[in-house]
Order: structure tokens, then sequence, then C-alpha cells
């Protein structure tokens, strides 16, 4: 777990279903971030082993009693189910998978149809938490490979992205990879200035 600020924690783990030359790393990222009227887990994945998992799901009930708000799991795409159920039935919570969905105060949604996924805005952690369009690098991040994209290009995947840049973006919480935490935004540009005529 990294704590990132006062109520906003990025933590990594292993994914079971994880191969090797899969194109992606065994470690995914996921959010937890204490919202003005909720407790707010993005893509959550639960430590595997045995001594991790109780640390974990222990730190985590002390701060959802702490804090005596509800649980919203939030889902950027429908193959991160990772840990939701699980999670969802421990604290009684809602899965929200999109914009339909009711989200939390202080959380916006913007959907990426080619992608058939979700990317998640927290407001006052100026924080773009995407699930598998942006990918960590040590550089910044960059847009998935053409693979990755259930429907359409990378050209409209940046086209999807570029509401992103009208945001005040500090870090970007991404599931693969190195997150970006500061310059957000400078690093969003970046991605996507290859596509600036798309």
């Amino acid at each position: 777990m990294t704590r990132l600020e006062e109520g906003l924690w990025r933590w990594t783990t292993g994914h079971p279903e994880w191969k090797p030359g899969g194109g992606w790393e065994q470690d995914v990222g996921s959010v937890y971030w204490e919202a003005p009227d909720a407790v707010v887990l993005v893509d959550p994945l639960v430590p595997q082993d045995d001594a991790g998992r109780q640390r974990f799901l222990e730190a985590l009930d002390r701060d959802v009693d702490r804090l005596g708000h509800p649980v919203h799991i939030l889902l950027t795409c429908a193959w991160h189910e990772r840990s939701a159920a699980e999670l969802a039935e421990r604290y009684d919570a809602g899965v929200r998978r999109g914009a339909a969905d009711a989200l939390p105060a202080g959380v916006a949604a913007l959907e990426i149809p080619c992608a058939q996924e979700t990317v998640f805005w927290l407001e006052r952690a100026a924080s773009v938490v995407p699930g598998d369009v942006l990918l960590g690098r040590r550089e910044g991040v960059e847009l998935c490979p053409s693979s990755w994209l259930p429907k359409g290009t990378k050209a409209e995947l940046a086209r999807e992205l570029r509401p992103l840049l009208d945001l005040p973006v500090e870090r970007v919480l991404v599931s693969h990879g190195e997150p970006v935490l500061s310059d957000g935004l400078a690093a969003l540009e970046r991605a996507l200035a290859g596509y600036a005529d798309a």
C-alpha cells in the first residue's frame, strides 16, 4: 500500500490469472479513496497470500469502521471484477460499472466506448483512474496496444480520452505499470500528442 495523500492510497498485488508473455505485468494496481460521503475502491484486488490478505482486510475494516460511510466499488471494465464480489458482500457495497450508475460525490466517469471501459475522475484527489486504456511507463503514460481494444483504433481511443485534458489532473493512477504521481495533465498531453488530428 502506498499513501499518496490523506485518504488516497494505491496498492498493487499479483493477479492470480497472470501468465508470462501475456503483455502485461503480474502486479496490478487498485485504488482506495475517501470521498466526501463514501469509501471508494477502484478495481480492488485483495492480496492472494494468507498473511497479506489478513493484513489488508483488517486495515480496510478499520478504515471503513472509522469513517462510517458506505463502500462503493467502481469497475473500470467488466474484466476487472477481481475481488469486487467478495468485498461487496463483506461491506454490503454497491458495485458501479460506469457513468449510468449513481456515483459517490466527487466522482465522475468518462465512458470510452472503443475500449468498453470507464475512466474515473476523483475530483478532490485530482486523480484519473483508468483500467487498461492507459499504461504507466517510466516517462509517463501511453495508450494501450491496439490489440487490447475490443473495437476501434488508437486514434479513436485518443479522441475519446481527450476530455481528460480539460481537467486539473495531478495523478494518473494506472492499473498496469507505474502511476504518474505529479504533473498528470502533462503526461496525458504527451500520450495524446501524436493523435492531435485524430
